[in-house]
């Protein structure tokens, strides 16, 4: 992928803003609505978020959403028209500041709003946008996104959303971009039938019984910014126990709310909740989140990484839905959906990515996590037995960065090539206090921060007093798998790097006859006179690379 010109392309179609589908080098075809939703359009530049107040009214037998979103924003450039976001068939009804309706443009999922108050720069304002209908129906939750309306064994509802790619517009108004959270949180206010209880992020503060209706409205308040495809709403007969877990800021509420039916299962199941936490708080340093607890919720799919109220669906066993993705046997060791997930409060919730281009920031890093859960609990070994085992589901399709300004995501490779990639990194370090020193940093540096791929990949390279640009250059934005070729002859070692970029020249570590050894390939041959005349090589196997004999030998 010729990386510049893609960014260049991304521009070209931000300014022109075309109607028409564009084609970009990968084949990918983009619209004007895949722009206003990537794009920093001039309707997003001119505000910063800094707070919601979500009400939200859930009918379950009609499956359907109405409610108000109550947005302040700080003006922080020359005000224009202000762009909101939301799906079909979801409506925007109203947007009320001051009192007054204003004009709504309408264009696709994009909204833009006139707004007739004068907009002082440096000064928070606040407007009510008003909302109503039936949202998108999730058909393979959450990769498809939308809205599960389930019931459980009892009959009764069991709804959730789960929306990371779709967006969290699908179902509520708002700026749908990653590069702006809410500076100071959110308050959800969530009402349901009188029999069902609500889920959402951070802490309960009130319930309202509404007699007249037959429902109860639960407020949840999250005191840290948060991205908006995190702000989630789990609603089902829930019962809940908890723990209080003392970390590194001190003590931690540990919630845990889950079906009725399933409670015993859970209070087993769910002791991982623990064991990640002490992991987790080791590499990476303090869960980010003190203020807001942290909670596991079921739900009627899978998992997702919702900011402080993870949800979780894996049946209460180990591994992937029982199954070990490294086929290794280590990943039957933990419940997948507990780790994977609950890291992200660090790799995608604490540290988020501006573009979505750039989500392996937070899969990479998470996928990884796995690998780093093991090597707390079982040894290096596992943990590096279960990341390579893990390249067998690496497809390199596609570049792992995606295409900027179009809400594009890289290939799916972001989750285990990231995670070589980031495990390759570690054996260049060779030091696994200043790795781990490198991870917690990232997350003190970059915290309850907006990045892109390049102040990650600053910091590693700063930190590790070492240029990776190469490393990254190949393994993020190139497909190829570096090749380590070399032969041997009367006694002399012949190397260099193929199928790589022009500037690869990673270090790497191999064996001859059983003694470490670091060699600096380029793509250039080297050579290098070794004591036996004809040794056996093994490249080290934590280096995600291939290699071949050029002699056939």
């Amino acid at each position: 992928m010729n990386w510049m010109k893609s960014i260049l392309l991304v521009g070209a179609l931000t300014i022109s803003f075309v109607a028409r589908a564009q084609l970009f080098p990968h084949g990918e075809t983009f619209t004007r609505q895949d722009t206003l939703r990537g794009t920093i359009t001039p309707e997003r530049a001119w505000w910063d978020l800094e707070h919601y107040t979500l009400e939200v009214k859930v009918e379950p037998e009609k499956q359907y959403l109405s409610g108000s979103n109550t947005m302040t924003y700080k003006v922080t450039g020359k005000p224009d028209r202000m762009q909101i976001d939301l799906q079909a068939p979801m409506k925007l009804t109203k947007a009320v500041q001051n009192g007054e309706e204003l004009p709504i443009e309408h264009d696709g999922s994009a909204h833009f709003i006139t707004l007739n108050q004068a907009q002082e720069q440096g000064k928070s304002y606040d407007i009510t946008f008003f909302f109503s209908g039936k949202p998108v129906v999730a058909q393979r939750p959450p990769w498809d996104g939308g809205l599960t309306w389930q019931k459980d064994s009892n009959g009764l509802p069991f709804i959730a959303n789960a929306n990371q790619g779709i967006g969290s517009s699908v179902w509520w108004p708002n700026k749908d971009h990653p590069s702006d959270e809410p500076d100071h949180g959110v308050v959800l206010k969530v009402e349901v039938p009188e029999n069902l209880m609500d889920v959402s992020n951070g802490r309960l503060i009130d319930t309202k019984h509404n007699r007249k209706a037959n429902t109860k409205t639960y407020t949840w308040e999250v005191k840290n910014p948060i991205n908006n495809y995190g702000i989630n709403i789990n609603i089902g007969d829930y019962v809940h126990f908890s723990e209080t877990y003392q970390g590194e800021k001190g003590a931690l509420d540990m919630d845990y709310y889950v079906l009725r039916e399933n409670l015993e299962k859970a209070k087993e199941q769910f002791k991982d909740a623990r064991r990640m936490m002490e992991a987790f708080e080791h590499w990476f340093g303090p869960y980010p989140f003190y203020e807001d607890g942290y909670k596991l919720v079921e739900v009627p799919y899978l998992g997702m990484e919702h900011q402080s109220s993870v949800t979780y669906g894996n049946a209460y066993g180990n591994g992937y839905l029982g199954r070990d993705l490294s086929g290794t046997g280590w990943g039957l060791k933990f419940d997948f959906i507990i780790i994977h997930e609950s890291g992200h409060e660090w790799f995608a919730n604490n540290i988020t990515n501006k573009d979505v281009a750039d989500m392996w920031v937070h899969e990479g890093f998470t996928a990884y996590s796995e690998n780093l859960f093991l090597d707390y609990f079982y040894g290096k070994e596992a943990a590096s037995d279960y990341v390579l085992g893990t390249r067998m589901a690496i497809n390199n399709d596609r570049p792992v960065i995606g295409t900027y300004g179009v809400n594009y995501e890289g290939s799916g490779d972001m989750y285990y090539k990231g995670a070589n990639l980031l495990h390759t990194i570690r054996q260049l370090i060779n030091d696994d206090e200043k790795w781990r020193e490198i991870l917690r940093g990232l997350n003190r540096e970059f915290y309850h921060e907006t990045v892109t791929t390049k102040q990650v990949e600053d910091y590693i390279s700063d930190k590790a007093e070492m240029n990776l640009d190469p490393v990254f250059d190949q393994y993020l934005r190139d497909i190829r798998i570096p090749v380590f070729s070399y032969t041997i002859k009367d006694g002399t070692l012949a190397y260099r790097w193929e199928n790589v970029i022009k500037s690869f020249d990673m270090p790497v570590k191999v064996w001859i006859d059983g003694k470490e050894v670091w060699l600096e390939p380029t793509t250039q041959w080297q050579s290098k006179k070794l004591d036996i005349a004809s040794p056996t090589l093994i490249v080290d196997r934590n280096f995600y690379v291939a290699k071949m004999n050029v002699m056939g030998e």
